[in-house]
């Protein structure tokens, strides 16, 4: 009995855990274009007074998570960052909402303690070679979370980065695993 629980756990190390870090694309595929992500924050429509109490705008939002998700690709690895018209796969997204909800509250139950940022946007990722979709989402969410006051206090800027690399590494991992 002891030589079987030795030989299954030899097998068990030797198998591994069937984890790869490589990417699951087909070896045709590597390069990516990311176009410029699109604000599509609609900021004249209409909310009820509960959607609007989260709906905020930060300007050049757009801007900085286009920059983050190439960076996420060039220190990724496996798809260099090209230009369009060099590219085997093309990433457009927009983004559709920005939002900054309270998740805890004090004792009081008024004066929020903690918040919620979360960055949404629509992606799509085409395959050139054979002019179809490799992948779309449209509710892509990067998020993270800060306190206003106390030992783990944070900016809402500072969050914001947090959240920004967030949805780059889900964009990214989405892409690369497919999953």
């Amino acid at each position: 009995m002891r030589k079987l629980k030795i030989l299954l756990l030899i097998a068990v190390i030797v198998s591994g855990c069937g984890y790869a870090t490589g990417s699951l694309l087909p070896s045709r595929l590597k390069t990516i274009y990311v176009g410029p992500f699109r604000n599509k924050i609609e900021l004249a429509e209409e909310l009820t007074p509960e959607e609007y109490r989260f709906r905020t705008y930060r300007t050049s939002l757009e801007t900085d998570i286009t920059k983050e998700v190439i960076d996420s690709f060039i220190n990724d690895g496996n798809l260099r960052v090209a230009k369009e018209e060099n590219a085997d796969l093309i990433l457009s997204a927009e983004l559709i909402d920005y939002l900054r909800q309270p998740v805890r509250y004090g004792a009081d139950n008024e004066i929020v303690e903690e918040y919620r940022i979360s960055i949404v946007c629509s992606v799509i990722v085409r395959d050139v070679g054979k002019d179809t979709i490799l992948w779309q989402d449209g509710r892509v969410i990067g998020d993270s979370t800060y306190n206003i006051s106390g030992t783990y206090a944070r900016s809402e800027t500072a969050t914001v980065e947090v959240a920004i690399s967030d949805l780059a590494r889900r964009i990214v991992n989405r892409t690369i695993e497919g999953w």
